[in-house]
């Protein structure tokens, strides 16, 4: 026994579990920079949320840019607004336009005015890379426009007009501006006041409680990280996962329990038809808790140029025997929102001795091939043959399994065999097995990386559910022994065979006791620029106890350190379309193609009607958003429902137990509105500059323009 890690978990066993319950609430749609989405689902009816990684007095500090998303840290360098380039709203795009512009408006300034104004222009231009952008430019307020300039501190804009009142024509085209404020510097100031004077510039920069954190992920005094949602998709029955093609569209897949998937748009609104309903195929009932149905999903990674995916679902042959199917299926040559039905293709069949245990998860990674994880068979135990399915490496149930669907083998199966596979050569072992002794793995992904380093790149962490006393969260190892049914987290389940087992077996790098949950959801490890400081969190939650969760790698100790989340109070949310509570059965995580969100399936009281939009044609790949819920950018997604989807254990069913019609479900979306470094350092001081007249004014540097267009003109012809 690694003492190491039982002490980790021991401490978590005797955490308090006592919670306040949860309520049942209305989500928001909700709004954020146009990558991307993600989610966390819940159920009946279903709501996928976006969370928000937020401070206890987040009320104070509400960083926001000109979109309405959340600030992020730029994947590269910022050359010009360089000052934003740990944390902010500009990536480097968007820094290169704002320097073209400076650069553009100092060519009518003479080199006197440069060394005088030059300071002062850049900053003011650099503002809509500030994370505070939104309140800068009073985007938040409906009742007025966005401003050409941001919001200056009284002080500052008075000196600035001072010295450089004449390039004012050359910062805003607002006329208004230009006619009424050249020569005013008092209803310059005045124009440009913000209600809010802890937002203006540079006091932004100043103060403490805008500054202190932000970007940072922060606990409350208890310890617990602080998230809020905002609801992102509805109307659902029973979704079970969230993919994403990696097409470069955006666009998400949200797959329901029943066989059928749907597209959603960028923007948020989903199209009327779906991209593939196959409830005929499915074999899924209204019985509460039934895991069967459909319950994997996977694009192939070059989707973009084959068209190629992958589904997981239970289904009954002609024998009435009950199986899991996986297969391989195209989008229409003609219409990338619609897949073809008739171009199926079976890789792979498993029959099921049991109704659950089915598993169902499907991924790639980061070697190409196809990893697939099956259930142990069900019932309660593995009581299947001498030592169970999950160690008997013949079978191919309790596994994960590694295939290359690129190939074919030499005895006519559909899939090649990695020849790296470690059991290839053992001629009592399937060879497609990768790793075996799983239970019934409940959402698998895999780890990016440091998005520096590549640091983590590479491995697939996975939620283990447990028999009676243990969940755990696995690494996946190649030719790892993960010990069920010999043991269950880090104890003995069956005695015997544990007391004989290798040990060299797998332990988990987390369990926890049934007085925290009782079914894990798997997460992902947040790779992220929202908030930097997460960078390695690997986030989860647990199906029947609503609990979220996140674990951080101590290397030194060779162990994970688990941490609690917890959803913001009321005060803590209290910003539009975000929401402090949400329904406790967690299904899946998910995250988005531009890679930061976490989202969450809720159920709510109420379910609005979905938005309509036009399928977009093979010819307009990228359509734009149709008008409705507008996705935030990077996050990743988390599921949730009643017990009654997902191939996840259950509670025990009753023969007597009634049937029930599916419920109409949501799903919201993970926003992060959290603090992050300090606050971008300025170069130079504003207020000891010399007081002198710009020496060119306004009307030449008009004038300079129209003969330097003319001249453009002139020599393009």
């Amino acid at each position: 026994m690694n003492e190491s890690y039982y002490e980790e978990v021991q401490d978590f066993y005797t955490s308090d579990p006592k919670k306040p319950a949860l309520k049942e609430v209305n989500v928001w749609p909700c709004t954020g920079r146009s990558s991307s989405s993600s989610g966390v689902f819940f159920s009946c009816p279903h709501v996928l949320l976006y969370l928000s990684l937020c401070l206890i007095n987040c009320l104070l500090a509400h960083p926001q840019c000109l979109d309405y998303g959340p600030p992020f840290q730029p994947p590269f360098h910022l050359e010009f607004c360089s000052a934003y380039e740990n944390f902010g709203c500009c990536d480097q795009e968007r820094d290169n336009s704002i320097a073209a512009k400076y650069w553009d408006i100092m060519d009518y300034i003479d080199p006197r005015g440069h060394k005088l104004c030059g300071t002062y222009i850049k900053d003011i231009l650099c503002q809509e890379c500030s994370p505070y952008a939104a309140h800068l430019y009073d985007a938040e307020n409906p009742g007025t426009p966005l401003r050409n300039i941001p919001g200056l501190c009284f002080d500052y804009c008075s000196e600035f007009h001072f010295n450089c009142h004449s390039a004012i024509s050359l910062l805003t085209s607002d006329r208004h501006i230009q006619e009424c404020c050249e020569a005013n510097g008092t209803r310059f100031c005045n124009l440009l006041h913000l209600h809010d004077e802890d937002y203006c510039f540079p006091n932004v920069l100043k103060n403490t409680a805008l500054n202190t954190n932000l970007g940072l992920m922060v606990e409350d005094h208890k310890g617990c990280l602080q998230l809020c949602l905002t609801e992102v998709a509805n109307s659902l029955r029973n979704p079970v996962l969230i993919v994403h093609a990696n097409d470069h569209t955006h666009r998400m897949f949200i797959a329901e329990q029943v066989g059928v998937i749907w597209v959603y748009l960028p923007g948020g609104s989903r199209l009327e038809e779906p991209f593939l309903d196959v409830r005929n195929l499915v074999l899924a009932t209204p019985w509460l808790g039934d895991e069967r149905g459909f319950l994997g999903m996977a694009f192939h990674p070059k989707y973009k140029d084959n068209g190629k995916f992958y589904i997981y679902y239970s289904y009954m042959d002609k024998n009435r025997v009950e199986k899991i199917r996986i297969s391989e299926l195209k989008v229409l040559a003609s219409d990338i929102n619609k897949a073809d039905p008739r171009s199926e293709r079976n890789l792979l069949e498993l029959e099921e001795p049991a109704a659950n245990h089915n598993g169902g998860q499907l991924l790639f990674g980061v070697d190409g091939y196809m990893y697939l994880f099956t259930g142990d068979g069900g019932k309660a135990g593995d009581p299947f043959g001498t030592f169970g399915n999950a160690q008997n490496k013949s079978t191919l149930l309790g596994k994960v399994l590694r295939i290359d669907v690129d190939g074919r083998s030499p005895d006519g199966k559909p899939y090649r065999i990695p020849p790296d596979n470690p059991f290839v050569s053992d001629p009592k072992a399937r060879p497609e097995i990768y790793a075996y002794g799983v239970r019934n793995m409940w959402r698998c992904a895999v780890d990016r990386g440091d998005p520096v380093t590549k640091k983590g790149r590479g491995r697939i962490f996975c939620g283990d559910v447990g028999q009676n006393r243990f969940e755990e969260i696995d690494i996946i190892v190649k030719g790892g022994n993960y010990g069920w049914r010999a043991k269950e987290g880090f104890d003995c389940y069956d005695t015997k065979l544990c007391h004989n087992s290798s040990l060299d077996d797998i332990l988990p790098i987390f369990a926890y006791g049934h007085s925290v949950g009782k079914s894990v959801t798997g997460g992902y490890v947040y790779r992220g620029c929202e908030s930097p400081n997460l960078n390695g969190l690997y986030i989860f939650g647990d199906f029947m106890s609503g609990r979220l969760m996140a674990l951080q790698e101590d290397e030194m100790r060779n162990k994970w350190k688990k941490q609690d989340i917890c959803i913001g109070s009321t005060r803590t949310c209290a910003f539009p379309r975000m929401i402090s509570s949400y329904s406790k059965f967690i299904i899946s995580f998910a995250e988005d193609e531009a890679e930061t969100v976490l989202d969450l399936l809720n159920e709510s009281s109420t379910t609005k009607p979905l938005k309509k939009s036009s399928t977009p044609t093979a010819a307009t790949p990228a359509a734009a958003p149709q008008k409705g819920k507008k996705t935030p950018s990077t996050k990743i997604k988390a599921s949730t429902a009643k017990p009654t989807p997902s191939a996840k254990k259950r509670q025990k069913i009753k023969a007597e137990a009634k049937p029930h019609k599916p419920k109409r479900e949501k799903v919201a979306h993970v926003n992060s509105i959290t603090p992050a470094p300090p606050a971008p350092k300025k170069s130079s001081s504003h207020l000891t500059r010399t007081k002198n007249l710009l020496p060119k004014k306004a009307a030449f540097a008009k004038e300079k323009r129209e003969r330097k267009k003319e001249g453009r003109l002139r020599s393009s012809s």
